[in-house]
């Protein structure tokens, strides 16, 4: 299992070092996993986080310790599964967007999906939590320990830094990262692309300012990404 020090750090840092990490859950049913191949950030500055309106009590586990699940149901059809990253207060999570199915489960993974089609198993948020058996009884659960938990995984691949899908606003800033070349990424063609580099390559860039140039809704400024005042 990942340490909380993992999720700890700047929120786009920790949605690019999950790509290749195998998410897990133990539930009554069996076991479930996958490869996360696709991610966002969403950052504390960021006009479409749940956490842009304040602390509430549906959103309040954004503002808590990093490491934890902030799952909701979307459009009253199906769930996200986000984790909280960042220092306790600072608001930031990621989003798993999409898995590549593990051996670990697929004929459990495939009767929650009613598919046997691996590529649109879990290649989508909504998908993969049905998948994997993640609602909203999840909300609050920590990763690093648990039924639910993310562990170590791959890291030779390259990353494709993109636009974030089905938002409204800050619809140019770069904050999905899908693993380059894989079939179990949704919908790889529809956002503009930025950069594609290794891992430590594309932290690089952020970590020099790539962000700064498509800043989100007031002056670009030096701060950590994911604590911009």
């Amino acid at each position: 299992m990942l340490s909380r020090r993992f999720y700890a750090r700047p929120t786009v840092l920790v949605a690019v070092d999950l790509l290749g990490k195998v998410l897990l859950h133990r539930t009554a049913q069996g076991t479930a996993a996958g490869r996360i191949v696709e991610t966002e950030a969403y950052l504390a500055s960021d006009p479409v986080s749940h956490s842009t309106r304040g602390k509430t009590e549906r959103t309040k586990i954004i503002w808590g310790k990093p490491g934890f699940t902030y799952v909701y149901l979307n459009y009253g059809m199906y769930h996200c599964l986000n984790i909280v990253a960042e220092k306790a207060e600072i608001p930031g999570c990621v989003l798993i967007r999409a898995l590549e199915p593990d051996t670990t489960g697929i004929p459990l993974m495939q009767e929650r999906r009613n598919t046997t089609d691996l590529h649109s198993l879990t290649s989508g948020p909504g998908k993969l939590t049905q998948a994997l058996n993640i609602t909203t009884a999840q909300n609050g659960a920590d990763v690093t320990q648990g039924d639910l938990t993310i562990l170590d995984g791959q890291s030779d691949f390259e990353v494709v830094v993109t636009s974030r899908i089905g938002i409204s606003k800050a619809e140019r800033a770069p904050l999905r990262f899908f693993m380059k070349d894989s079939p179990f990424a949704s919908h790889t063609n529809r956002c503009k692309r930025f950069f594609v580099g290794a891992t430590e390559k594309v932290k690089e860039a952020f970590v020099n300012g790539m962000l700064e140039s498509y800043n989100m809704q007031q002056p670009a400024t030096k701060t950590r990404y994911g604590e911009r005042k």
